[in-house]
């Protein structure tokens, strides 16, 4: 391989898209809570040290399921051949570190956030990923954190509880209907997933089951006054379409699972929304 192969390789170990989606979600963390005019390095840190913390954690994941992803994903950069298992390692550590470097730089809550989330990163595959439902829980917990780590970061985490709750049990459906879809792989590897535990159609009527709950909790952030309309106007057509995306997982679940990305991404919207309304419509 060359040089550029093998950049190009651990560029791709970071999964930039869903690296940048992670630090994109720390920004709304700290943007609903209300402190990003105020606090702009604390933000900064926390954007790029959650980029950081998720492109390690990816990579460290791929380390460990380079055996797996030769069946799964052999286009992923270890089975290819982009990158050696060793860089892999290396390079995963290079990336902790730095986020390490700038987590500690935050307040004491963000450092504490920051310590559980990097501790569930590199345990994750390890430990959790191939026991039923729990490695699924691991995941919903590290998507709705990063909402929870920009609110700490600005030093008011409670406008961004809700947000977590909703966005964790989004998460947990969403990986669920990913276990579904990577079942053959998986049981070739001899883990014990959730679909492969209980069966896929039970699986996808659990993961159905944690989005209804989601989407049933999704007006609570209007109903205790810290939204207003606007927010409903989003989050609304968000729910139906994530309740599309669940249906359609019966049927698809690689469609169903990136549908349910997509819905995901909408609500998060919502909460932009919301609170910027309340910015605009908040007396000078």
């Amino acid at each position: 391989m060359t040089a550029v192969e093998t950049a190009r390789g651990l560029w791709e170990l970071l999964r930039p898209v869903n690296s940048f989606a992670a630090g994109v979600l720390t920004f709304i963390g700290a943007f609903v809570a209300g402190g990003v005019t105020d606090a702009l390095y604390f933000v900064a840190a926390a954007v790029v040290a959650t980029f950081l913390g998720t492109g390690a954690g990816n990579a460290i994941n791929d380390y460990f399921d380079r055996e797996i992803d030769a069946h799964n994903k052999p286009d992923r950069p270890i089975p290819r051949g982009a990158v050696t298992p060793r860089q892999a390692l290396w390079y995963s550590i290079a990336c902790f570190v730095g986020a390490v470097a700038l987590a500690l730089t935050l307040p004491w809550l963000a450092i504490a956030i920051a310590v559980i989330n990097l501790a569930a990163l590199v345990s994750y595959t390890s430990i959790f990923k191939g026991l039923p439902g729990a490695g699924n829980v691991v995941v919903a917990y590290l998507g709705g954190s990063t909402f929870l780590f920009g609110a700490a970061a600005v030093g008011n985490v409670e406008p961004a509880i809700v947000l977590f709750l909703l966005a964790a049990l989004s998460t947990i459906s969403r990986e669920i209907v990913k276990d579904v879809e990577d079942v053959e792989g998986d049981r070739k590897e001899g883990l014990n997933t959730l679909p492969i535990a209980i069966g896929e159609r039970r699986a996808l009527w659990v993961a159905a089951a944690v989005l209804a709950a989601a989407i049933l909790a999704s007006p609570t952030p209007y109903f205790l006054g810290h939204f207003e309309e606007a927010y409903l106007a989003i989050v609304i057509p968000a729910a139906a379409y994530m309740v599309y995306a669940a249906r359609e997982s019966f049927r698809d679940p690689a469609a169903g699972q990136a549908h349910l990305k997509y819905g995901m991404f909408l609500a998060a919207v919502a909460f932009i929304v919301g609170r910027a309304a309340l910015v605009v419509g908040s007396p000078l």
